[in-house]
């Protein structure tokens, strides 16, 4: 049997018609196993080549008993845990994993017709009546994981409340984001006011200056006030937006806090797991975080299924990774829009000193004309600082999933 390849091998060990091929071949395995001191499971799964579903069913008949899989999702009593240590139950192999209304209390085992596993689990958790299941070293291993105390990143349950803690972090910096956002919009929606109120003023000057309109001097002093009132809301709302750009968040601190949200690639999902070709290394710090995570974002399907709640948590966090560096990326170009809009009210700001002082020439209202062209000037100095950092960001924007396959 030992010559035989281990697609041969499997076909004789695998189920037919409601049994195995044949009972030599087993024993040859569990001989094997026995001389090796591994367990059965071990032989026919990595030499002999038998599917996880197929070996379970083998391992049942064998042995007379049940198979029970690695379930995250079993509600295993506390008390049969208190006493049992992490560090003896893989080398044991076995884990309790049910506990009967009548009290019986069932292992799962890898070798359930061991007297050795039988000694050990009522060393460990008292008299008692157990019924041994067999099951594979890995879910042994799964379950000791799952249920019991180890260092975190190691703890499978603890993985995914590592995982949503760190969502939880992502979620908390988009809100903080989107309330940038809107401050922004705010200064946007009153730089907005203040051009109209501009336009308003710049009526009523012309008005009143120009001999060649002749307007009640109320209805011209009215529109004046309405400019002028317009630009008295706008400002406040402008200056305030302004003074916070002197102290965090600056571009680059939008991108370090965004950066340190990722962290939890490095604990949580690997590298050795990453695929996709590789890319070209951008200009950009939040560019390069962009292109770190297609390599990170893909499902990984294990073995068993239920598993899978923890690796699709994985795949939660690498989404909502993403999603924060768009929402960082969309923050920025937040800034480089009210940047654009501080540059559109300057222009038009000096537009109408210059024009002013273009068509009426010196007079006792050109230091007002000089005025307006200066505060044009400084807002448009004002709107480049916000814009000019965005351009480098431009340039080495990450192409999404979506415009990839639309390409």
């Amino acid at each position: 049997m030992n010559n035989l390849d281990p697609q041969s091998k499997a076909l004789h060990l695998l189920p037919r018609e409601g049994g195995l091929a044949t009972n030599n071949a087993i024993e040859a395995a569990e001989r094997d196993a026995a001389s090796r001191g591994v367990p059965l499971a071990q032989v026919l799964h990595l030499e002999y080549g038998i599917p996880r579903k197929a070996l379970l069913d083998i391992l049942a008949a064998h042995y007379h008993c049940p198979a029970v899989e690695y379930d995250e999702r079993l509600p295993i009593p506390p008390e049969l845990l208190v006493d049992v240590a992490g560090n003896r139950l893989a080398p044991q192999g076995w884990f309790p994993v049910i506990k009967d209304v009548d009290g019986t209390v069932v292992i799962a085992a890898i070798n359930p017709a061991d007297p050795a596993t039988h000694a050990d689990v009522e060393a460990l958790l008292g008299p008692g009546r157990y019924e041994y299941w067999v099951t594979l070293p890995s879910d042994v291993r799964w379950y000791g994981q799952d249920f019991l105390h180890a260092p975190v990143g190691k703890l499978v349950g603890t993985e995914r409340t590592g995982l949503a803690f760190w969502r939880n972090n992502m979620a908390q910096w988009r809100t903080r984001l989107a309330c940038y956002r809107t401050d922004m919009a705010k200064a946007r929606t009153a730089l907005a006011s203040v051009r109209d109120g501009l336009a308003f003023t710049t009526i009523s000057d012309t008005l009143l200056r120009s001999p060649k309109f002749h307007v009640p001097m109320l209805l011209a002093l009215a529109v004046l006030a309405v400019g002028l009132g317009m630009i008295a809301s706008g400002m406040p709302i402008y200056l305030r937006v302004r003074k916070s750009r002197l102290t965090p968040p600056g571009n680059q601190t939008l991108v370090e806090v965004t950066g340190a949200t990722l962290h939890f690639l490095e604990n949580y999902h690997f590298i050795d797991h990453a695929t996709g070709a590789p890319t070209p290394t951008k200009a950009t710090m939040l560019a390069r975080l962009g292109d770190l995570l297609g390599n990170h974002c893909t499902i990984l399907w294990p073995d068993p299924g239920s598993q899978e709640r923890t690796h699709l948590a994985r795949e939660r966090n690498v989404l909502a990774a993403q999603r924060t560096i768009a929402a960082c990326y969309r923050t920025i170009y937040a800034r480089a829009r009210t940047g654009l809009a501080f540059v559109r009210t300057g222009v038009s700001f000096a537009s109408i000193g210059i024009g002013l002082i273009t068509y009426f020439g010196l007079s006792f209202n050109t230091p007002f004309d000089v005025l307006l062209m200066l505060s044009g000037l400084l807002f448009v100095s004002d709107g480049i600082l916000w814009y000019w950092p965005v351009r480098r960001e431009q340039a080495e924007l990450p192409r999404t999933r979506s415009a990839a396959l639309a390409g």
